[in-house]
């Protein structure tokens, strides 16, 4: 079946919009030919640095002829309803119309029937308007054109069953013609070249010196970094997003390694990773061995190649390179001419938050936070905690945090030891952003754990305090990483952590108006982002729930400790057996409560049993409930849920002998009171009610 090309050739777009703008022009030019009413089979879209291509698989050479049927108003309506009835379907009189017979009476039905149209006459709309509906975050005008695209467009390739589409879309003044030809390398191979259909495409392109898949480029730019690495005995610095940004600026990849000059390999290696990635996109090389110790080698991909094998080429980045670092190592010897303590001040004139104080105000807070924190953290120095806390955030006001921000917290440790302080001081400066994300690596020191929990503890007490909670898909200060972060910091770390008091004891420096009240919310906050850590570990939200549910727990170790504890219960046949009969129980007692319009939550009275069922019951769940408390208390969960898997024997002997609603009074309400007392019982581990079957 025919197929459709489309090529979008302009200016560089640049690197991070082209998946998206390919993703975004595949979704406009299908949901165009569905509404046309033209099936296809397959569609792929691509992106290059100077190109957005769509190649469009199995479309029918004409559109299918189409029937339709519209209801109309009944046989001797008003004329005002007949004659709009009439324009909405197309037609000029009720002689093109049926009559037919319904329940509610004769109804006029206006039968169109429209033939299709040749696929190739289809198109042309189809594409101009998707051109013309591009998203672009953002985009220009060229000269006095009123047409708007990311960068100016230069020529649309428009061709299907392999000839050109005749087409155009309005510049607002003038047109862009559709035409079957497009031109390959800006440099290499710059003139025009005609294609008939994707694979024609795809090849005269690479003999063009372009490269129309991102995922090629990047495996071949892969490849050729290793391969050049190693043949100078040395290894390529992984980076997945660098690799992803040059493959977007590139059309035919060739990869280059050149020097660092040894003035600047003093600098911390971080510096000299982040100038050359930020500002030139080059990539890391380590020397050869575990350590991955830097190089003095750097790797290039230009986008051309030399004649001279990249000596011109080399030698100019090298130079570039060069006034780079000059920069940087400016910064870092101004840098350590100032301790971090001199600093302080100047935190005073950053403002963290308009209605949160200024970066100095914050320090005082997470050093006084951190060290209460200490008594919950095994093998933290209070005095070195209040160090670290303290001079956290001075590196903000550096020369080279300023230069380059992803470097905060890490250039402060370099600062630290470098003006003698003590390791575990200089570790938790740099960890006290930490973890950052699902991939960063979480603190292990106590040092620098009681830090990084203080910092976040604070920054979500500060923005709970004045109202600004994440809404939806909005979470303009990351709140939902620091709560992820505190998450991870207790339970990885297995500190016992008391963060309801944690929060309320902040949220007093906020002078926040009901302390109590607000902690509680962010506890339940809390709850909700558990759920999402620990849905990853094959743990339902609803267990977590269950267990939240009861009210008073804010040691993070300790609910998940009870969650797994239930998990593994409820994964045993005691344990599914007894959580139905637990439904069953619940049900009959919310039935028979709503019915008499009373709770049955009275004492069991042992004189009214009839059977030894009861008894039985009765029995275990008195043994049950105080072996369980102590349990409980114990914080042994696995027995606490050991001792409930009794239950289920006592309870299915219940259900199999004994009928609830007994004709005598006394004795159905005893029974519904033992019901009731099964729920009490096993609610002291989790709300059972909340648990999914």
């Amino acid at each position: 079946m025919p197929e459709l090309l489309i090529e979008l050739f302009s200016e560089e777009i640049p690197a991070r919009m082209q998946k998206k703008a390919a993703a975004d022009f595949e979704r406009l030019v299908c949901d165009g030919l569905k509404d046309a009413n033209l099936s296809f089979d397959t569609a792929r879209a691509f992106a290059a640095p100077r190109r957005l291509a769509l190649a469009v698989d199995g479309l029918p050479d004409r559109q299918p002829d189409l029937r339709e049927e519209k209801k109309g108003p009944k046989v001797g309506a008003p004329e005002q309803a007949i004659a709009g009835f009439l324009k909405s379907a197309g037609l000029d009189s009720l002689d093109q119309c049926e009559q037919r017979d319904t329940p509610k009476g004769a109804v006029w039905f206006a039968v169109v029937e429209k033939a299709g149209v040749d696929t190739k006459d289809v198109l042309p709309s189809v594409v101009a308007d998707a051109i013309l509906k591009m998203p672009w975050p953002k985009s220009m005008r060229v000269a006095n054109s009123m047409f708007r695209w990311v960068r100016p467009l230069h020529s649309i390739l428009a061709v299907f069953d392999g000839k050109g589409l005749a087409g155009s879309i309005d510049l607002n003044p003038g047109m862009l013609a559709f035409s079957h030809e497009t031109r390959g390398h800006r440099f290499l191979a710059p003139d025009t070249f005609a294609v008939s259909g994707f694979n024609d495409y795809v090849a005269k392109l690479r003999a063009a010196k372009v490269i129309l898949d991102a995922e090629d480029r990047k495996r071949l730019i892969r490849a050729d970094l290793v391969e050049a690495a190693e043949q100078d005995g040395l290894a390529l610095h992984d980076d997945p997003g660098l690799l992803d940004e040059v493959a977007g600026l590139v059309e035919w990849p060739c990869v280059l390694i050149g020097k660092i000059d040894d003035d600047f390999m003093s600098l911390p290696p971080e510096v000299l990773t982040t100038s050359m990635r930020a500002h030139q996109k080059y990539f890391r090389l380590n020397k050869e061995g575990e350590a991955g110790e830097m190089a003095d080698c750097f790797a290039v991909v230009a986008n051309t190649e030399a004649s001279d094998g990249g000596k011109a080429i080399i030698a100019g980045n090298e130079r570039v390179l060069r006034a780079r670092l000059s920069d940087a190592k400016f910064f870092w010897d101004q840098d350590r001419a100032t301790k971090l303590e001199d600093s302080l001040p100047d935190l005073e004139k950053i403002v963290f938050h308009a209605r949160l104080g200024t970066v100095a105000e914050r320090a005082k807070r997470m050093e006084s936070l951190a060290v209460s924190l200490c008594e919950h953290i095994d093998g933290a120095d209070p005095k070195q905690v209040a160090r670290a806390a303290v001079l956290a955030k001075a590196d903000l006001v550096s020369g080279m945090v300023g230069e380059f921000p992803e470097l905060q917290g890490l250039m402060g440790r370099y600062y630290a030891l470098d003006q003698g302080e003590d390791a575990a001081v200089a570790d938790a400066i740099a960890e006290h952003y930490s973890p950052a994300g699902p991939n960063d690596a979480c603190p292990t020191a106590p040092v620098s754990v009681a830090v990084a929990l203080a910092e976040k503890i604070d920054t979500l007490a500060g923005f709970w305090a004045i109202d600004e909670k994440p809404t939806g898909s909005k979470d303009p200060f990351a709140l939902r990483r620091a709560a992820l972060g505190i998450i991870r910091l207790v339970l990885e770390n297995g500190h016992r952590v008391p963060l309801k008091q944690a929060f309320a004891d902040q949220l007093k420096q906020f002078n926040a108006g009901e302390p109590e009240q607000i902690a509680d919310d962010l506890l339940a906050f809390f709850a909700d982002r558990l759920k999402v850590h620990l849905k990853e570990e094959g743990i339902s939200h609803d267990l977590i729930q269950s267990v939240y549910a009861l009210g008073g727990e804010d040691d993070l170790v300790r609910l998940v400790a009870r969650v797994d504890a239930l998990k593994a219960f409820l994964d045993s046949e005691d344990g599914a057996n007894l959580l139905t009969a637990y439904k069953r129980a619940a049900n009959i007692l919310r039935i028979e409560e709503k019915k008499d319009g009373c709770a049955y939550d009275g004492a069991v009275d042992a004189a009214l049993f009839a059977l030894d069922e009861e008894k039985s019951l009765a029995s275990t769940l008195d043994t049950i409930e105080a072996s369980v408390q102590d349990r409980l208390a114990e914080e042994d969960f696995e027995a606490a849920m050991l001792d409930m898997a009794t239950l289920r024997g006592p309870v299915d002997g219940f259900f199999e002998a004994v009928t609830v609603n007994a004709d005598n009074r006394d004795v159905r309400r005893n029974r519904l009171n033992l019901l009731s007392r099964i729920r009490t019982v096993m609610n002291r581990v989790a709300d059972f009610g909340l648990i999914e079957s």
